[in-house]
């Protein structure tokens, strides 16, 4: 009896502990699985934090180029490890090589309004002056600023506004080739005048090494060789952007009430369309979210933006940074809304050198014969008779 019931209770208690045996290997099962659980989940976000890191601090993609390249790395986070792919990125940052890319107006600004608090740039930087062209299609005179722009490479940058629809380019050997920036309509006396100038210079300003931008049309000519107009505008201490104030009906009567008080009836300034500006201008003319709201809404014909809005939102916001004139000689003499346009029989060299040297003014705080550095209006048909004048009176490369 003794014997049996030591039996069973042996049993029973094999049987028991092997019951928490089990009990014990399954806890410890579960405890590591757990574990590794738990340890996958940390290493999955540990690894999202650097990514994240590497992503928005890394100073070379803090503003990423505007064009990517269309082959990509297949592991595009080693490519920041590679110092020439940090340089090439960087130099597409400053100098963008296209010009073409997909950005909407309100975009294109606030990207070219961004200003480096570091004076000291982290690259070789030559200036060089813009040349904008606010043109409906061809330059009919591209002929002859070929032969002014020939042999200054490095110094200038091209920029064409054309009409939308204009799809021509000229060959890889001008200087035109591949210049046209994203374009939209523009009306004579609108608001959309205004708009493709502030296209104009937002796209050159997206280039760090652009330092003066000059507005011209395609009727416009150099009158004088490259090397002139290039040390006349990096030399400047101002820039050129005509503004005055013209009591005449012309002038002051354009003005509207509406505008008031943000901008008053002494605030009202008229001024030459065709102006030449610095950097510092070029940012705030760009960055206007003021003024320009106003004039848009309610400065139209008989009251025209492209010769108020300008002077205007100069005097109010930076008027000592212009000279108070424009280096674009216009002949405004025949009166009416137009100036007059020089044909073929009107081109000689005297014309010529009257204009160049036959007025005075200030440069520098200083009195000089050299006013106007470009003239305008010149129909296509003065295109052989100033080939056959450039090279000698204006010096330019043969």
């Amino acid at each position: 009896m003794l014997v049996n019931e030591l039996s069973i209770r042996i049993r029973k208690e094999v049987r028991d502990g092997r019951f928490q045996v089990a009990t014990t290997i399954v806890f410890c099962l579960s405890i590591a699985f757990l574990l590794l659980v738990v340890g996958m989940i940390i290493n999955d976000h540990f690894k999202k934090f650097v990514i994240y890191e590497d992503l928005h601090f890394s100073p070379l993609n803090a503003f990423p180029p505007l064009y990517s390249s269309s082959v990509s790395s297949p592991h595009p986070y080693m490519r920041q490890c590679n110092s020439s792919d940090a340089i090439h990125e960087l130099k597409e940052w400053i100098s963008p090589k296209d010009l073409w890319h997909s950005m909407s107006d309100e975009e294109l600004m606030w990207r070219a309004s961004m200003v480096p608090r570091i004076i000291e740039y982290p690259f070789s930087r030559t200036r060089k002056v813009a040349f904008m062209f606010l043109t409906r299609g061809r330059l009919p005179l591209a002929p002859l600023w070929e032969l002014f722009f020939n042999g200054h490479e490095g110094l200038f940058s091209i920029y064409l506004h054309t009409l939308p629809e204009f799809t021509h380019e000229p060959p890889e050997s001008s200087v035109f080739y591949k210049r046209r920036i994203p374009s939209k309509l523009v009306q004579w006396g609108r608001a959309t005048m205004i708009d493709a100038e502030r296209r104009l210079l937002a796209n050159a300003l997206l280039d760090f090494s652009n330092e003066r931008f000059v507005l011209l049309s395609e009727t416009c000519i150099p009158l004088f060789n490259f090397s002139t107009i290039y040390n006349y505008l990096i030399n400047s201490n101002q820039s050129f952007l005509s503004t005055f104030d013209d009591p005449r009906p012309i002038g002051r009567g354009r003005y509207n009430k509406r505008m008031w008080p943000t901008i008053t009836l002494s605030d009202w300034r008229k001024g030459s369309q065709w102006f030449e500006a610095n950097r510092e201008l070029a940012i705030a003319i760009i960055s206007d979210v003021t003024y320009y709201p106003i004039f848009r809404n309610h400065c139209m014909p008989p009251c025209y933006m492209d010769e108020h809005y300008l002077p205007t939102l100069v005097t109010k916001v930076c008027p000592n940074l212009t000279s108070n004139r424009t280096i674009t000689w216009t002949d405004w003499s025949g009166g009416g809304s137009h100036p007059n346009m020089f044909k073929r029989n009107d081109v000689n060299k005297g014309f010529l050198e009257s204009i160049r040297s036959g007025f005075n003014c200030t440069y520098n705080s200083e009195m000089s014969s050299i006013c106007f550095l470009f003239a305008r209006k010149f129909h296509p048909n003065t295109l052989q008779p100033l080939l056959m004048i450039a090279p000698k009176l204006l010096g330019f490369n043969p």
